[in-house]
């Protein structure tokens, strides 16, 4: 029996190593099919949880506020930004396929919860990460290089300025923002301030 008993979990061990490796692999190498796998178990387990603190001050997650490009409904999808001089980069670590990155570029605009700060961000671009306008915390672009992560969405703060017209308001990566135990935090205090967040459907990714 003890025999028996080992050999089940050593043939368990080596099933558990070969799903890990494909699914490292999968994510490294941006296979679409492990990509959509991960993203539909973000949207049922991880982005719930991340949701119940996302946005507030201390929190590794931020929040996207976005309407669907097709059916206008409103949605709300934990992201993790890093400030610009006058916005914020997003990593892509799924690339374009997932909606709130299509629904931001459609739409040329969101709303972005972060540190406790609710911005409006216009002209959002999809860049190469090594052409970012943003210091990326050095735990952040060991974690890129490791799952292959090489595309940003690079968003512009967008406020009213005294004449009613809408001008680009500078957030700045030394305008109070600073990373956090050489972790992929980065704080952001101050800052032009939007409307209230408006109300989403939760976790789209």
């Amino acid at each position: 029996m003890p025999g028996r008993v080992g050999l089940v979990v050593a043939a368990v061990v080596a099933v558990l190593a070969v799903v890990g490796g494909v699914w490292f692999w999968g994510m490294r190498t941006k296979v679409g099919p492990i990509l959509d796998l991960q993203r539909r178990i973000n949207r049922r387990v991880v982005n719930p949880r991340q949701m119940r603190t996302a946005g507030t001050p201390g929190a590794y997650a931020g929040v996207v506020h976005h309407r669907g490009r097709r059916s206008g409904a409103p949605y709300a999808t934990p992201v993790v930004p890093f400030p610009t001089d006058d916005g914020f980069a997003i990593v892509l670590p799924y690339g374009t396929r997932p909606d709130w990155v299509r629904n931001v570029l459609a739409a040329g605009a969101a709303t972005l919860v972060h540190e406790g700060h609710t911005y409006e961000v216009a002209a959002p671009e999809v860049v190469a990460v090594d052409a970012a306008p943003c210091d990326f915390p050095d735990a952040e672009r060991r974690g890129m290089r490791r799952f292959g992560n090489t595309q940003c969405l690079v968003v512009h703060v967008v406020a009213p300025s005294d004449d009613g017209s809408v001008a680009e308001a500078g957030v700045g990566r030394d305008a109070g923002s600073a990373a956090t135990d050489g972790s992929r935090r980065s704080r952001r205090r101050g800052g032009p301030t939007a409307t209230a967040s408006p109300t989403s459907r939760r976790a789209l990714t």
